[in-house]
């Protein structure tokens, strides 16, 4: 494939989403069409990824661009620049893939749930997909920035789709926290980092190393880690659960995959490529940074305990595993990169999963608590077999692909080179949220299959001497398709993980 056919490629994957969302938005009165539409756009989509994806050349190069192209130049020296790189391909090809699982899945749930304004969901979903493509492939810190804040104000609609007082009050807490720490952290490191070092394009091995004192690495760092919110370190993680007022397909893939992927991506890129990972070990700035997110997935973990609505239990969840990421990227060490950067992968379609079967038990049964789950995998098998699997993949355990990013995740603990105190934290901090995993997540397919079911007086005064679950059957087959997917991908990534291996080994700049 030519350079000239590559660029292409690059700018075909922001164009198709939105000439699709175009399409979809006439097709408001033809609900099969609309639909068919979305779907294709979504396969497209994923085709074009793939094609970036194979015409990088993995086995004689590290993360470096393929091709790039300017779009604009605002000022000199500051421009909208695209590049197809090995890491932008692999939240490329995770974002468009998951397209096509979510669009399929909500066929089922969006006519099931009978929700309000479909066509609008779909276009906006589209815009959204546009954004993140956009943040995969973006060649420098400022196009980065601009998309990161476009795909914040092209979410906010979704997020407050229900158009319900809850649903405003999420959307009013989700856009006040991205945006105001994009504006009072985010920007003012990324006008620092150009002005001490004169360019704002990735780089390998950072940008910063010879232009900044040491001594400023860790409150600049740590600018980047707050300003970048949608990686959900705490305290600057309120957003998410309020986010989760969302209809279920949002919360699966903007809030399980596109935005919060978009967070630990960015966070990943500022480490790697503008920070560079040896300037971050010898400046010590990642000997307390190290801390935040360490906290946060313990933190985090405890609260899901105390969650007994699903969909808020999961996203504490989220909360938890997007600091695995974030801690990978701090080890700074090639372990940690490679852990954090397949973590991306193998938590995107575990917890995609997750958030379907949540969303499928709303449909069938209008659940959505913990403690009303007792026996309904009797009548539910299927979707609490995948939500078998996405805990058991998030958990890491063998066969699912969670394993992996675990395994490389402990090295990269087991690697650290800090002080002792820390070293420990870290290691005893992995160990005990994956226990707090399987209490937290694996009790709740366990008390849906083996628990008999727990009669209110209300279900007491109308049973009738019929069973609660009398009634209640799997969600329609369309959320079914959605849901086995991810769940056949995860099961899969345990046996043949060599795609996103050599894609995050690319960042390992050792």
């Amino acid at each position: 494939m030519t350079q000239l056919a590559l660029t292409d490629l690059l700018i075909l994957s922001m164009i198709i989403p939105i000439v699709g969302a175009i399409i979809i938005s006439r097709l408001d009165k033809h609900i099969n069409l609309r639909e068919t539409a979305t779907i294709v756009t979504a396969i497209i989509l994923f085709i074009i990824n793939v094609d970036i994806y194979l015409s990088l050349d993995l086995d004689h190069a590290k993360d470096v661009a393929a091709s790039r192209f300017t779009f604009a130049e605002p000022i000199k020296g500051l421009s909208i620049a695209f590049s197809a790189t090995a890491f932008g391909s692999l939240f490329a090809l995770i974002a468009s893939g998951l397209w096509i699982a979510t669009s399929i899945y909500a066929i089922g749930y969006m006519r099931a749930h009978n929700e309000k304004q479909q066509t609008r969901f779909y276009v906006l979903f589209a815009v959204a997909i546009a954004g993140v493509m956009a943040v995969a492939y973006s060649d420098n810190l400022f196009t980065l920035f601009l998309f990161y804040e476009i795909l914040t104000v092209s979410t906010y609609p979704l997020v407050t789709h229900a158009g319900t007082r809850d649903a405003r009050k999420g959307g009013k807490t989700y856009i006040l926290i991205l945006m105001g720490s994009s504006i009072l952290f985010f920007l003012p490191a990324m006008v620092i980092v150009y002005f001490v070092s004169g360019t704002l394009t990735f780089q390998e091995g950072g940008i910063l190393a010879d232009n900044l004192d040491m001594i400023w690495a860790a409150p600049l760092l740590l600018m980047f880690l707050f300003g970048i919110s949608k990686a959900g370190l705490m305290p600057l993680h309120k957003w998410l659960p309020a986010a989760m007022v969302a209809p279920t397909p949002v919360s699966a893939l903007l809030h399980a995959v596109a935005v919060v992927k978009a967070g630990v991506f960015s966070v990943m890129k500022v480490v790697v490529f503008i920070f560079g990972t040896d300037f971050i070990t010898e400046s010590g700035a990642n000997h307390w940074l190290i801390w935040i997110p360490l906290t946060t997935i313990v933190l985090a973990s405890f609260i899901a305990l105390t969650k007994d609505n699903l969909k808020e239990r999961l996203a504490y969840s989220t909360i938890s595993q997007l600091s695995y990421i974030i801690l990978g990227a701090l080890l700074a060490n090639e372990a940690g990169i490679l852990g954090g950067t397949m973590h991306i992968a193998m938590h995107a379609f575990a917890k995609i999963a997750l958030f379907f079967a949540a969303g499928a038990i709303l449909v069938a049964s209008h659940k959505k608590y913990v403690s009303e789950l007792a026996g309904l995998g009797r009548v539910m098998p299927f979707t609490f077999i995948v939500f078998t699997i996405g805990t058991l993949s998030i958990i890491g355990l063998p066969f699912f692909g969670g394993m992996w990013s675990k395994w490389y995740l402990i090295s990269g603990g087991l690697n650290f080179q800090g002080p002792e105190a820390t070293y420990w934290a870290v290691l005893i901090g992995l160990t005990v949220s994956s226990l707090l995993n399987i209490y937290y997540l694996l009790s709740i397919p366990m008390t849906a299959f083996f628990n008999k079911p727990v009669k209110s007086s209300t279900e007491n005064d109308h049973a009738g001497g019929h069973p609660v679950s009398e009634g209640i059957k799997e969600a329609p087959i369309a959320c079914l398709i959605g849901m086995a997917i991810p769940t056949f991908i995860t099961i899969y990534l345990f046996f043949d993980p060599q795609v996103f291996y050599r894609l995050s080994s690319t960042l390992t700049n050792f």
